[in-house]
């Protein structure tokens, strides 16, 4: 069972699927608006691929910060799920997206949900860092009952569908 006020991250990429460690409450000191989330990302084997974190800015914007390793190169999409449960192969079990009152994409009328986020580019070194400020995504998508799932796509987001 999710342990509420917890992120819970997979990253499901191609033909290597990765599985989440237990993420931890962190205590932000980055001159954010209060704690932040941070979830060390691990492979189906059990090797570190990196971290995420999201925190709360002054400004009401989250700041979500992606650093993977061993990722496969190409366009993925990147999203924040609704539930902070990613078991098997295709982690269907983390839901859709955090929709809120949203439609998903942002190339839609009433887009985009608050877990859309842009695509995203692998290197051919398999390098994911990226960073992206987003104003709909809430400290309460993230600490409800079943908490949230941070997915790394195999392919590219089309904004719409």
């Amino acid at each position: 069972m999710p342990i509420a006020n917890r992120l819970t991250c997979a990253a499901a990429a191609l033909a290597l699927p990765f599985t989440a460690a237990a993420p931890a409450l962190a205590d932000d000191h980055g001159g954010s608006a209060g704690p932040g989330f941070l979830a060390t990302v691990e492979t189906a084997e059990g090797a570190i691929a990196g971290t995420v974190s999201i925190r709360p800015t002054a400004s009401g914007m989250m700041l979500i910060g992606i650093d993977l390793r061993d990722m496969p190169p190409g366009l993925h999409g990147v999203h924040i799920h609704e539930t902070g449960d990613c078991s098997g192969p295709e982690f269907k079990t983390a839901g859709g997206h955090v929709a809120g009152d949203a439609n998903h994409g942002v190339m839609v009328e009433g887009g985009p949900h608050p877990g859309d986020l842009p695509n995203v580019h692998v290197g051919e070194e398999g390098r994911l860092a990226a960073t992206f400020f987003n104003d709909r995504l809430t400290r309460d998508h993230l600490t409800d009952a079943d908490g949230a799932a941070f997915i790394v796509h195999a392919g590219p987001d089309d904004y719409e569908s």
